[in-house]
């Protein structure tokens, strides 16, 4: 995780000072660098800060289950999307949506199920990608997806991956991106039968770090990297559409102690 470090600070030291739609201000570059990582050496989850990986993957479930409801994130304790949500708990058509249930003139479009079919069945295709930024729904978000799309490319029997982000809150939300989309080609690679290669974090618009989270980041980027955890599946279970919680383990996660902050609404 140094490349993400390294990111943090130049951005700290060399980011614009500019206004933002929360109006907290920010430190921000444009269209930064691609921060790349071998899951061959090991699970990409920051250790200079504790991070809480259930989180992680209750979300990755409940996008997977094509969820718009924080019902199934609160019955796993995860309360990261409150602050966008309805008072009953609807978030509109957001990510897990967009994945699962695209419209179009035509009808509906299992962006997953098609990806994993195609994986399979055409490994060189150019076109295993799946998009979360539909542009005649994004008035019917609670947040439009700051991670827009993600591609997949399949080498010497590997599966790796590639996610995009227009808007990346550096602090608080790219930890959790990564270990996300790491998760997610895991999940992706048992399902089509491959070995998982790299995780690819394509930063394609604003990386910025909240006025507010400065002095967190100093703190975070003083302490020293403990090695990388590695992530064990407890049960068999190659489909998709079927895991637990309780189906992941990572083993020999050490970490620093968590960094308060707050996040930007």
């Amino acid at each position: 995780m140094k490349n993400y470090h390294d990111l943090v600070e130049r951005v700290l030291s060399h980011g614009e000072l500019r206004d933002d739609r929360t109006h907290t201000g920010a430190r921000s570059v444009f269209a930064p660098e691609k921060l790349r990582f071998d899951l061959r050496l090991g699970f990409p989850l920051l250790t200079t800060k504790k991070i809480n990986f259930r989180n992680i993957a209750s979300e990755l479930l409940w996008f997977l289950a094509g969820g718009r409801n924080t019902h199934f994130l609160h019955q796993h304790n995860n309360k990261i999307w409150d602050n966008w949500a309805a008072p009953n708990g609807d978030l509109g058509r957001i990510y897990g949506v967009q994945w699962r249930d695209w419209r179009s003139p035509r009808g509906k479009t299992d962006q997953i199920a098609d990806l994993v079919r195609r994986l399979v069945d055409d490994p060189n295709s150019r076109r295993h990608l799946v998009s979360a930024w539909n542009v005649g729904e994004l008035d019917q978000m609670a947040l439009p997806p700051c991670h827009f799309a993600f591609q997949c490319y399949v080498e010497g029997g590997r599966l790796s991956l590639t996610a995009l982000m227009r808007s990346a809150d550096l602090f608080l939300c790219v930890p959790y991106n990564i270990a996300s989309y790491a998760l997610l080609t895991h999940i992706l690679a048992r399902a089509t039968g491959l070995e998982v290669g790299e995780l690819v974090l394509d930063i394609t618009g604003d990386a910025h770090v909240y006025l507010n989270h400065v002095e967190q980041s100093i703190e975070m980027l003083s302490r020293e990297h403990y090695a990388p955890p590695v992530l064990h599946f407890s049960s068999d279970n190659t489909n998709f559409n079927n895991y637990k919680i309780t189906d992941f383990e990572l083993v020999g996660y050490e970490s620093h102690p968590f960094i308060k902050a707050d996040i930007s609404v």
